[in-house]
Formats: structure tokens, C-alpha cells, sequence
């Protein structure tokens, strides 16, 4: 893998979770959602994937991320209604544990 490429991974990703965090911090939900899911990473991934092993690979990537994303909404889902209960701790390790568990699930099904 080209260090030039993990140097600008490191670089998009440390900005966008920088961006994120300011603006959720600043109780601005919603711009900071948009600049979480804006595809960035996505387009670098597409690009990288696309050059190493082609349309192929590529599609069937963004095939898995929709798979997946059953998994994701459930995730996102356990957060807005456990995070106010419980705290960060355990609504994130929920969290997380229901989006193992269904991507696990999808992914058996799949394959």
C-alpha cells in the first residue's frame, strides 16, 4: 500500500471527526450527521478499491455497505433511545453488540 494513501486517509479522517465533534458539540445535530455521512471516505475507498481490483470488487463493495446497513440503522437506532437512559458507556457497548450481531447474521446469509 502507498504511504502517500495512508497519509491522506489519516488526514480526511482526522478532519472529519474534528468537524463532527465541533459541530455536535455545538448542538448543531444535524450539519454534523451531514458531514459524518458525507461520502468522502466512501469516494477514497471507491477509488482505491477501483484501482487495485477494478469494477468488480468495487461494486461488490458498496453492495456489502448496503447489506449492511440494515445493521447500522439498528445501531444508530439503540443509541437515540439508550444514550438519554443509560449514559455513553452502556448504549454504546448495546450498540455496537446489536450491530455485530445482525451484520454477522446478514453476512451469513449473504455469503
Amino acid at each position: 500500500m502507498d504511504a502517500r494513501l495512508l497519509a491522506l486517509y489519516f488526514v480526511l479522517g482526522g478532519t472529519i471527526v474534528t468537524l463532527v465533534t465541533y459541530f455536535g458539540g455545538q448542538g448543531k445535530g444535524l450539519l454534523a450527521a451531514f458531514i459524518a455521512l458525507f461520502p468522502s471516505i466512501t469516494i477514497v475507498t471507491l477509488i482505491t478499491i477501483y484501482f487495485s481490483g477494478g469494477a468488480g470488487a468495487t461494486v461488490s463493495y458498496f453492495k456489502g455497505l448496503l447489506f449492511l446497513l440494515p445493521a447500522w440503522i439498528l445501531y444508530v437506532v439503540a443509541m437515540i433511545f439508550i444514550l438519554p437512559r443509560w449514559g455513553i458507556v452502556p448504549s454504546v457497548l448495546i450498540g455496537v453488540f446489536l450491530y455485530v450481531s445482525v451484520a454477522f447474521v446478514t453476512m451469513r446469509f449473504v455469503h
